[in-house]
């Protein structure tokens, strides 16, 4: 059970993770675009953002069923609870993120897609240390 719950947890790291990668590429793609273009390349790649939270409810039921194993000893693992820290807050960042995206698709107005793009950084960010932070506590 152990070895499958730890497939779906690497599953949802490289779709969630993925997403935030492919995100910053696209963004420096539209970037060349024309105003016109760009606004409709970013509405379109907005059904992207399904991956991301897939990967990352993926990484939350996993994550959940792998965590027990540790209970007992989480008060001695400060790397483990500072990831569980940075998880949690992805997991703000990506709920502003959605809002902000439907705000965008619902208007199209460029104030909403630059949100997006800044908290994509941070949120870009927040995924890498939360990994590193995983990797780092399991070493």
């Amino acid at each position: 059970m152990r070895d499958l719950l730890l497939i779906l947890h690497f599953l949802g790291l490289a779709m969630g993770l993925g997403t935030s990668f492919a995100f910053m590429f696209l963004g420096m793609a539209s970037a060349k675009m024309s105003e016109e273009e760009a606004k409709k390349f970013r509405m379109q790649t907005m059904s992207l953002s399904r991956m991301g939270h897939i990967g990352l409810a993926l990484l939350l039921l996993s994550g959940f069923g792998l965590i027990g194993q540790y209970l007992d000893n989480i008060a001695d693992m400060p790397l483990f609870i500072a990831k569980l820290v940075l998880a949690a807050l992805l997991i703000l960042i990506i709920s502003l993120m959605t809002m902000e995206a439907k705000k965008a698709m619902a208007t199209g107005d460029d104030v909403h897609f630059n949100k997006i793009a800044n908290m994509g950084k941070i949120s870009l960010l927040t995924a890498l240390g939360t990994m590193i932070l995983a990797v780092l506590s399991f070493h």
